[in-house]
């Protein structure tokens, strides 16, 4: 299945998280919150939470951490020009952040970026599922100058024991989990990308983000996803 490219306005929400911050279950519930009310008014909302490693050995290894993730953080420290990483951090289209659970500041981040007109339309549609792996077929228009192409496995409805750490004895329910996470540059505006998929992913409760960023600034100028429950 392919799904056609987002032509008006739309928000990628990058959430940096961890299970073992005690603050960062408030924020991922807000994300929940947005991307659940955003498919029911079918607005174009992209929703990515991101677990970061340096969390893991402070009582607790989060399960779906990685270090790219982090490093990931990192890039847009020095692009914020923020002094050091926190959780829960949120980033919408790659050009403001905050701290991840305001809802005031989250609410007037997404409106702002609803506001704006897409400036390269992008489309992607999967050419082959496998056990382990997903191929993508990608379609950009226009693509500006050292842009990067970002896709990612995002895992709804997930849910974990913690045993220790700052949420030791909680039961955590998470959506839009980051599963596995690609970049490529984009040097010509048709290609394909290939991503591996995690053991025990759930097609049905799964789907896959893209989204085009420019080097220069950061700012996201096109995104979609699709359904792998679809694919």
């Amino acid at each position: 299945m392919t799904n056609p490219s987002t032509d008006g306005g739309f928000a990628v929400i990058e959430m940096f998280t961890s299970q073992g911050c005690n603050s960062c279950p408030p924020a991922e519930e807000l994300l929940s919150e947005i991307e659940r009310d955003a498919r029911e008014r079918r607005q174009n909302v992209f929703a990515l939470g991101f677990h970061v490693d340096y969390w893991d050995d402070l009582g607790w290894p989060d399960q779906f951490a990685d270090a790219a993730y982090t490093a990931r953080q990192e890039a847009y420290a020095r692009a914020f020009g923020t002094r050091g990483l926190y959780t829960p951090q949120m980033v919408v289209n790659g050009t403001v952040e905050f701290v991840g659970s305001d809802r005031r500041r989250a609410a007037s981040a997404i409106m702002s970026a609803m506001a704006s007109t897409t400036t390269t339309p992008l489309a992607l549609s999967v050419d082959n599922l496998g056990a382990d792996r997903v191929m993508l077929d990608y379609r950009v228009e226009g693509p500006p100058p050292r842009a990067v192409l970002h896709v990612a496995v995002v895992e709804r409805d997930l849910t974990s024991e913690i045993a220790r750490g700052e949420n030791a004895g909680r039961t955590l329910r998470q959506d839009n989990v980051v599963r596995t996470f690609r970049s490529v540059g984009l040097d010509a505006e048709r290609g394909q990308v290939e991503l591996a998929t995690p053991s025990g992913l759930d097609p049905r409760s799964a789907s896959v983000v893209g989204y085009v960023q420019e080097n220069g600034d950061r700012a996201i100028v096109g995104a979609t996803a699709i359904e792998l429950s679809t694919a």
